[in-house]
């Protein structure tokens, strides 16, 4: 992301290599996730809580689409093709890259104190009234401040903060708690939860947040700048008389 650096200096990397790696490695393996995701939710577009759910089991919620099972009650007259084979190990496989690169995004972060220094709010920003005016701004399409272009607001740095410290670990967290092995090696990684259709439940729910996240991400990029912030994310920096 950004450094105090590259705001006195327009012409100077916006991006570190590292960040922009793990960054592309994530966006990559969040498609996966996405499709995969996807695939293995029309298996069985029914959620429970607790801990054993099925289709004879009375749906905490369902999603109105047809299942890829025949044996699974949606209203529906006919079935959708099974890909639920290959759409688990695909997304078993992306699951590991995004926890792997996480972490270490997670410990350069730490290391290089990128955090602090970048997406930390600034100290006379952490008030409502910050919060307020960001949204103000933005619902009235009125004009970004003049350092935006290299630097996060506080709405923005609260966001992937978030999603960094937040949604993240519980997307994993809900993850491994469908795992029959990791939650019978570490009982309490789903017993926390309420069982392993709540895990899945949960999941649903956090995956859907990530990706109203990543929808609202996009549609700032290309509201503040697309070719501008693509070129940050690519090439770490821009021309100078776009920076």
């Amino acid at each position: 992301m950004l450094d105090a650096a590259s705001l006195g200096n327009p012409g100077s990397p916006r991006h570190s290599a590292f960040v922009r790696v793990t960054h592309w490695i994530t966006v990559l393996s969040f498609a996966a996730l996405l499709v995969s995701g996807v695939e293995i939710l029309i298996s069985h577009p029914r959620f429970y809580w607790g801990e054993t759910g099925n289709a004879l089991t009375p749906p905490l919620f369902r999603i109105p689409i047809p299942a890829s099972r025949g044996t699974v009650p949606t209203g529906y007259g006919y079935v959708l093709p099974d890909q639920n084979g290959w759409s688990r190990y695909l997304h078993f496989q992306s699951a590991w890259a995004v926890v792997l690169t996480g972490l270490g995004y997670l410990l350069y972060g730490l290391w290089t104190r990128h955090f602090r220094k970048n997406l930390l709010p600034a100290a006379e920003d952490r008030s409502l009234r910050a919060y307020v005016d960001i949204i103000a701004m933005h619902l009235r399409r009125g004009p970004a401040a003049e350092d935006d272009g290299r630097s996060y607001n506080v709405l923005q740095r609260t966001a992937y903060l978030s999603v960094i410290f937040v949604l993240f670990p519980l997307v994993i967290w809900t993850g491994l708690a469908m795992s029959p092995a990791f939650n019978s090696a570490v009982p309490a990684t789903v017993n926390l939860l309420g069982g392993r259709q709540s895990a899945r439940t949960l999941h649903f729910f956090v995956s859907v947040l990530l990706l109203t996240f990543l929808l609202v991400h996009v549609a700032m990029v290309a509201l503040t700048g697309f070719r501008s912030r693509m070129g940050a994310m690519i090439t770490g920096s821009v021309p100078k008389e776009q920076a």
